[in-house]
């Protein structure tokens, strides 16, 4: 069953096509710098690479370019639905949704949480309602694997007319990517479904970290939006909420300017100065760069320490789970994680740790309970599967 996957953020959109069952990849693509004279299309099919200039388009121009490929590749008759992925879907949407119209209602609700990226993915669906009219549409919500955890995980300490009126709770994001690899995780362990204490750490220029119990998040890092939680490539992390009133007035920058640097100029960038590239700045460190020596241990303390924390509300730690840009390749980034968190029994293997990059999945740590594992993300496939799965049922 073939579905076409639509990731829309805010100046970019990723589709691909593939087989929900075998994960095969027939056609895999993005648009990016979207809305700038350098905007351009980038895909591959049948193992060839192409690119075309798309000079000026916005996410109207780029999907509808991306759309008239289906034909030329022979794809357009072969797709049984479209997948979204929808960064925000509030408290609303504990599972992958049909796309009707009060879905739709209730995923433009759901736009002050999530300004950047839900206006674009809601663009995506009418893009593809116009263009594939005859096709099932499916939500995929980044936050809906976590609305299991338990209000202690969720209620953020502030007034009660916040939390009610205006939604002010921790919803966590990156739910596909974590869902996906804490039930491959499971496969690797011998676990079933519905068992198993595992803490999952999505590194990359976005990164979040959740606790799965029983195959269930019960708590995780990012909150009300992306911003909090680990350190990132750009985003700060968790900082303290005083810091912004305190910059506006000693800089005499605006509120909003002072959250825009802390989600577009801080974390690595803002550490090391000059990149937001965990490679880089580990070359940079090695040549004697202060700052990005200071940057790489930021994000290492600050992971481990985060991921520690997570182990709370879990009880016990049956496996860490290392995914994502960073987790699945950074070779040294996890050796210095994992050391960090020795205390819990985690044992690095040092061979098996290098071997584990360019999609290799497997155990890092000599030690087997806990043990410390990699694990390559898919959210595209597990977008593909929901979409699959409730075109199915209907």
């Amino acid at each position: 069953m073939n579905v076409l996957v639509l990731n829309c953020g805010s100046s970019s959109a990723k589709f691909a096509v593939l087989d929900a069952v075998t994960g095969a990849r027939h056609l895999t693509g993005q648009a990016q710098r979207l809305g700038s004279a350098e905007a351009t299309l980038e895909w591959t099919f049948a193992d060839e690479k192409h690119t075309r200039p798309l000079p000026g388009a916005d996410h109207d121009g780029a999907l509808r370019a991306a759309v008239a490929l289906l034909a030329p590749c022979g794809l357009a008759g072969t797709l049984c639905g479209v997948g979204h992925r929808v960064v925000h879907g509030g408290a609303r949407f504990s599972g992958s949704m049909r796309i009707t119209p009060e879905v739709v209602r209730q995923i433009e609700a759901c736009v002050p949480l999530g300004p950047l990226h839900n206006p674009p993915n809601l663009q995506g669906i009418r893009i593809a309602g116009e263009l594939l009219p005859t096709l099932a549409q499916v939500a995929v919500f980044d936050t809906a694997f976590h609305q299991t955890m338990p209000p202690r995980a969720y209620t953020y300490p502030v007034p009660l007319e916040w939390r009610e009126a205006h939604g002010v709770r921790r919803y966590g994001f990156h739910g596909t990517s974590h869902r996906y690899v804490a039930r491959k995780a499971q496969e690797l362990l011998g676990l079933a479904p519905d068992a198993g204490a595992l803490v999952t750490a999505h590194l990359g220029n976005g990164c979040s970290a959740t606790a799965v119990l029983d195959g269930r998040s019960v708590d995780t890092t990012m909150g009300l939006t992306p911003l909090e939680g680990l350190v990132m490539g750009t985003r700060s992390g968790s900082v303290d909420p005083a810091l912004i009133g305190h910059v506006a007035r000693a800089t005499g920058e605006s509120a909003d300017r002072v959250l825009d640097v802390l989600n577009k100029r801080s974390g690595l960038l803002g550490l090391s100065g000059h990149s937001n590239d965990l490679r880089t700045l580990e070359d940079d460190a090695a040549a004697g760069d202060a700052r990005a020596a200071l940057a790489v241990e930021v994000f290492a303390y600050v992971a481990a320490k985060q991921l520690a924390g997570l182990v709370v509300a879990l009880g016990r730690l049956d496996a860490l789970v290392f995914t994502g840009g960073i987790g699945e390749n950074g070779v040294a980034m996890r050796a210095r994680i994992v050391a960090l968190l020795g205390f819990l029994g985690l044992d690095l293997d040092p061979s098996a740790n290098a071997l584990a990059i360019r999609g290799r999945a497997g155990r890092i740590t000599r030690s087997t309970s806990p043990q410390a594992l990699v694990v390559p993300t898919d959210e595209e496939l597990m977008i593909a599967h929901d979409t699959a799965a409730l075109v199915a049922a209907a």
